[in-house]
């Protein structure tokens, strides 16, 4: 089965890896790390693996999110529906992720399908407990306040329980971001995109400079987009930094 995953990696001509004997003196002698070849291979090799990298990421994390927030809203409101919901998640999450894409190819084949399928099979346990934990932290006090101002268990949900679960949200969201770029890059094994890709080839030539470049992309969107969540939670929640600053 895993001979199946590998395939695209072997069939698809990808990016252009140098064989050593072509190139500046550090790429034919393959050097820990050639800025020459990361600027001449920028355009054509790195930037579109980090576009898909993204594209991947973002797709994953925003069904995730919407499930997720879906299932805390439904089982916040029945009790019962919790264990069902989160036991799924969390059988989902301790599969690895390699046997995860072995479970999926037969059905859905060596497609995006299968890599955002696992994708956001990862981000539920993640976004699903953070936010019901969110919901359930606002204090008793200021629930029986909102009721006493005559507010419906809609209204309450809508304009108390919520934006006050938005720091635990948006804690799951920054873990499951990052780790979703992480096992973005094991989706190489299924298809031929994000920076995975480039990486898987360069490891059949051991070329270091394109594993080093690919990699410290990777890391570099991970650091990125929890900084802007960072931002993103500092602009949803004012209250939070009045606080801070009082």
């Amino acid at each position: 089965m895993t001979d199946g995953l590998v395939e695209p990696l072997v069939a698809q001509s990808g990016p252009v890896i140098p064989d050593f004997g072509e190139g500046s003196d550090c790429v034919v002698d393959n050097r820990l790390f050639c800025p020459d070849w990361v600027r001449d291979n920028w355009s054509d090799v790195l930037q579109p693996a980090l576009v898909e990298h993204v594209q991947l990421t973002i797709i994953a994390v925003a069904i995730g999110l919407v499930l997720s927030l879906a299932a805390a809203l439904l089982t916040h409101r029945f009790r019962l529906l919790e264990r069902p919901f989160g036991t799924f998640s969390a059988v989902v999450y301790t599969i690895p992720s390699l046997a995860l894409f072995q479970l999926l190819v037969p059905v859905t084949g060596l497609t995006v399908t299968t890599v955002e399928v696992a994708l956001v099979g990862y981000t539920l346990l993640i976004l699903y407990r953070n936010i019901v934990e969110g919901l359930r932290s606002v204090p008793p006090e200021v629930l029986e306040a909102a009721r006493g101002m005559g507010l419906t268990r809609r209204q309450t949900l809508w304009r108390i329980e919520l934006p006050l679960a938005v720091p635990a949200t948006m804690a799951g969201l920054r873990v499951a971001v990052v780790s979703t770029i992480a096992l973005a890059t094991v989706a190489a094994l299924v298809v031929p995109k994000g920076l995975g890709y480039p990486i898987f080839l360069a490891l059949r030539e051991a070329f270091n400079t394109e594993i080093i470049a690919a990699g410290a992309l990777a890391v570099a969107l991970a650091l990125v987009a929890d900084a802007l969540l960072v931002l993103a939670e500092r602009a949803l929640t004012p209250w939070s930094s009045a606080r801070r600053t009082t």
